[in-house]
């Protein structure tokens, strides 16, 4: 399934990758990634608290993902050697619990931006 937000997304998330390489801390990658998001458009929210959702109710708990994006693309980044099933199990998890559809991992740390795309269909 093609979709045009995600890979506007990734785009971005290249482009950050490209200037600043591997070798920074996740958060410089989050501040520069905020910046090309909102430099190409995207309309984005920075560390939103999202309700998480058990057997039907809010718990008091939420979650805040590192960028909300058109309103219902989660995207983590991370700045690791390399992606595990963790990371990619955690976002799972996170769109399981938060009823989004669509996200995405992206990996700043290694020498070639990784990235992967989710899809929840509940």
């Amino acid at each position: 399934m093609n979709d045009e937000r995600t890979y506007r997304i990734i785009g971005c998330a290249m482009e950050v990758h490209k200037d600043l390489g591997c070798g920074f801390l996740e958060a410089v990658y989050q501040e520069a990634l905020e910046r090309e998001l909102k430099d190409q458009h995207i309309p984005c929210q920075v560390q939103p608290t999202v309700p998480v959702y058990y057997k039907g109710n809010v718990l008091n708990k939420a979650y805040q993902p590192d960028f909300i994006c058109f309103e219902d693309v989660i995207v983590e980044i991370k700045a690791l050697l390399k992606l595990s099933g963790l990371e990619e199990a955690q976002l799972i998890n996170y769109l399981k619990a938060t009823r989004l559809n669509v996200g995405l991992l992206i990996n700043f740390g290694a020498k070639s931006l990784e990235y992967r795309r989710f899809v929840n269909n509940p």
